[in-house]
């Protein structure tokens, strides 16, 4: 066979190019969530919780707001975890990542 030969002969052997999906593949261990899941969230307000956390918060009271009593005294104990404890709680109210004794997130500002 000539190179012009070879060059003239259609592409055998490819088939249809692969349809990708918009979606990640079914593999063993991944969930897809439904966007349409309504997630609960606390009943407890998270501007009460973040300004109890600002102004009280190496004592605690915002722990007991939410019904973290175990944890709130030792946060009286410890003064907050010498304010590290008190400053990581007060970046994960505002992130949103706060959770209350039931572990759900305190998630409303009203």
């Amino acid at each position: 066979m000539t190179q012009q030969q070879y060059w003239q002969q259609p592409n055998q052997g490819y088939g249809q190019p692969p349809v990708y999906s918009q979606y990640p593949p079914q593999q063993q261990g991944y969930v897809q969530q439904n966007p349409y899941q309504v997630i609960p969230i606390s009943s407890s307000n998270r501007l009460i919780a973040f300004l109890l956390a600002f102004f009280l918060g190496y004592l605690g009271i915002h722990r007991f707001y939410v019904g973290k009593v175990g944890t709130g005294v030792l946060m009286i104990l410890t003064a907050g975890g010498l304010g590290v404890w008190w400053l990581v709680d007060i970046i994960m109210i505002l992130a949103g990542g706060f959770r209350d004794k039931a572990g759900l997130a305190v998630k409303n500002w009203s």
